[in-house]
């Protein structure tokens, strides 16, 4: 049954109504994708997320009691640890209506984990729909619309609804690339440290501000331009020649000053010492073995 290619574009139920949910059904709708359904919890708040986001993109909301899965594919936009349960709830809706029309309009299922694989969707594989695990190198938080333009999209499951997903992909403008299921869980600590955990470090960045007298808010100000140009550099130059200050210059005095001061902040301290450790690593550093014995 899912063998054959889809010409025309799927016609989409999103399950959740979260922020991905809300920025990919938009972005969906945006790109000539009919919404047929926004499939919430049947919770107050869940169904004000679901009414808000289907008047956004004309669909109906359901619960998942209601959902008709009219859709020729179904996205799943929740929780890592809620995907399985609702696969397995949509796929016994599945096959009870199945049952009853002879027919089956949905072919297609996606979930946006990072983390986890396209097996989560096992229940609906198992009622003949070909699954996949899409997801977007993108952080999408409350309040932001990124857009999705170079957006790449790690894509991974079975093969006719990996063709599918690779359309989608391109008509939102991202770039998709195969992503091998043994390399996911590596994949997504990838991703960990390009968003979340760049924000622990920059809130580090705040704490070692404040041993220099500045408030968190101060030091978000003023770090910004260098933190930008540093991106750019990054960007356009590349890692080694981005790279500056007392590591590059091998300047063991200056460093170890850093570490005497920050020892009275020990997040920072420890952070500092991870970092530097691991410039000497990756990065071009004068004074290598001066360094190693002073960050041991």
């Amino acid at each position: 049954m899912s063998g054959k290619r889809i010409t025309r574009k799927p016609a989409v139920a999103i399950v959740g109504a979260g922020s991905l949910a809300t920025f990919l059904a938009v972005a969906l709708h945006a790109a000539g994708f009919t919404i047929t359904e926004i499939i919430g919890r049947d919770s107050p708040g869940s169904r004000r997320r679901a009414r808000s986001l289907a008047a956004k993109v004309g669909a109906r909301t359901e619960t998942a009691n209601s959902a008709t899965l009219d859709a020729t594919l179904l996205w799943f936009c929740v929780p890592d640890g809620e995907i399985q349960r609702a696969a397995s709830a949509r796929a016994d809706q599945l096959v009870a209506r199945t049952a009853v029309h002879k027919k089956q309009k949905l072919r297609f299922a996606f979930h946006s984990s990072g983390a986890l694989l396209s097996r989560e969707l096992e229940p609906l594989r198992s009622a003949g729909v070909a699954v996949a695990s899409v997801h977007p190198l993108m952080t999408f938080v409350a309040g932001a619309q990124p857009s999705l333009t170079d957006v790449p999209f790690a894509i991974e499951g079975d093969e006719a609804a990996v063709r599918v997903a690779r359309r989608i992909v391109r008509e939102l403008g991202g770039e998709s690339f195969s992503l091998p299921a043994s390399r996911k869980a590596a994949y997504h600590a990838w991703a960990t440290l390009t968003s979340p955990l760049l924000l622990a470090f920059l809130v580090t960045v705040e704490e070692a501000a404040s041993a220099a007298g500045l408030t968190r808010q101060d030091a978000r100000h003023k770090s910004l331009p260098i933190i930008r140009q540093t991106l750019a550099n990054y960007s356009r130059l590349g890692p080694a020649r981005s790279f500056s200050g007392p590591l590059v210059r091998g300047d063991a005095g200056t460093v170890a000053k850093h570490l005497a001061v920050l020892k009275k902040h020990p997040t920072v301290h420890e952070v500092y010492v991870a970092l530097a450790r691991a410039a000497l690593c990756g990065l071009p550093v004068k004074n290598r073995e001066g360094l190693k014995r002073l960050l041991r």
